[in-house]
C-alpha cells in the first residue's frame, strides 16, 4: 500500500513532511506483516524512526526519548489526567522524535496510534501542541496506522 497523493499533499504543507512521507511509505511497503498484525505501537515505530533517520543526517531520530538536554523532558498540566488538581510536570516519552541529542533543538515529534486504538486521539493531539509550546518542537505530527490487515496511514494532523 501506499501513502494517497492528498496524504502527500498535506504532509508536504511542513517543511519535514516530505522526509514523513517516504518513512511512512517505505514502512508500508516492508512492513506491511507487522502493521497487518496489530503489532505493538512500539514496533512500528521502531521500524519507521529507522526510515526516518535517513532522511536527516545531521539529526538524530530517537523513539520514546525521555529527555530534554540532559533533564527528564516533561509537560505542565495539558488535562490529560482525571485529577485537574494535579499542576505537577509529567515526565513524557514522545513516539518518535528528530532533534539534536543534548541540546534544545527539537525539529519534530510524532505521536503514533493504531487504528485499532480505543483511546482517544485528542490526548495526542494535546501532547503534541504541549510539546511544541513547552518544549520547542518545530513541528508535530499526529499519525493514525491501519493496524487491521491493511498497511495503510488512516490519519494525519499536523498539530
Amino acid at each position: 500500500m501506499a501513502l494517497s497523493e492528498d496524504q502527500i499533499q498535506y504532509l508536504n504543507s511542513h517543511p519535514p513532511g516530505e522526509a514523513v512521507a517516504r518513512a511512512l511509505s517505505e514502512l508500508l511497503d516492508n512492513d506491511q506483516d507487522l502493521l497487518g498484525v496489530d503489532a505493538n505501537e512500539r514496533s512500528i515505530t521502531f521500524r519507521f524512526a529507522l526510515y526516518l533517520q535517513q532522511h536527516f543526517p545531521d539529526l538524530t531520530v530517537d523513539c520514546e526519548y525521555n529527555r530534554d538536554g540532559i533533564e527528564p523532558k516533561r509537560l505542565g498540566h495539558l488535562e490529560l489526567y482525571p485529577d485537574s488538581e494535579d499542576d505537577d510536570a509529567k515526565t513524557v516519552f514522545p513516539d518518535v522524535i528528530v532533534h539534536q541529542r543534548g541540546t534544545r533543538k527539537n525539529h519534530l515529534v510524532l505521536e503514533f496510534k493504531k487504528s485499532t486504538s480505543h483511546v482517544d486521539r485528542q490526548i495526542d493531539l494535546r501532547k503534541l501542541r504541549g510539546y511544541k509550546q513547552q518544549l520547542g518542537y518545530e513541528h508535530a505530527l499526529f499519525v493514525e496506522v491501519g493496524t487491521e490487515g491493511k498497511a495503510i496511514i488512516t490519519a494525519l494532523e499536523w498539530a
